[in-house]
């Protein structure tokens, strides 16, 4: 053994989603900070860039006219996965209750899709965010790659991931497992050549 060797081992803290929302009472973090919870490590998020909120507001523009009374487009909200998880996702398409979630938080068992847009992200949303939509049995996940230009699909959840993984390019066209009727350019939700005005709206 190499002298003045410390044997003990270091531990790492981590959180659970009570605790996090404790921090929060207690001012540790600002109540607009954009915080995620993974696996008990709290990542703090950069405030998104004017091409993220676009791509964000595109895909709510699109999504909830389609998808009304059937659905619930619910954007950059928590979804609770488990007790050391609440990630942060851009988009979560729920099952539709007539109370809006005003009762309880939704849960993975209520949620159809979600879409996570990454500019600076995508390591994160790959890495560190899909495995544990596909641990909490989120059965369909979309990834937007801004820089890309691409949107990744992932279906059919298999354990901590998903045995379909497709990838979506400009001009093709792409819809929900859930809601094969609405289908939506990909060029319309990453922005290459401006959504389309549906039909009976003006600009």
């Amino acid at each position: 053994m190499l002298p003045f060797m410390d044997t003990q081992e270091i531990s790492k803290k981590l959180f659970t989603v009570d605790e996090l929302y404790a921090m929060f009472d207690a001012g540790i973090f600002d109540e607009d900070a954009r915080v995620e919870l993974l696996e008990g490590e709290i990542f703090e998020m950069p405030a998104p860039g004017p091409l993220h909120v676009a791509c964000v507001n595109r895909a709510n523009m699109l999504l909830a006219p389609a998808v009304s009374g059937r659905a619930i487009v619910s954007v950059q909200n928590p979804l609770r996965l488990n007790l050391r998880s609440e990630p942060l996702p851009d988009i979560v398409v729920l099952k539709h209750r007539a109370d809006f979630y005003s009762e309880e938080r939704f849960a993975p068992s209520d949620t159809l899709a979600v879409i996570e847009v990454s500019f600076s992200s995508l390591y994160h949303d790959l890495h560190r965010k899909l495995p544990l939509y596909a641990k909490a049995e989120v059965n369909e996940v979309w990834i937007e790659d801004l820089h890309a230009g691409i949107i990744h699909v992932f279906r059919d959840r298999q354990g901590e991931g998903y045995a379909t993984a497709l990838v979506f390019r400009g001009g093709d066209s792409i819809a929900f497992a859930a809601f094969p009727d609405v289908t939506m350019r990909v060029d319309d939700l990453l922005g290459a050549e401006g959504p389309e005005i549906p039909a009976g709206r003006s600009t």
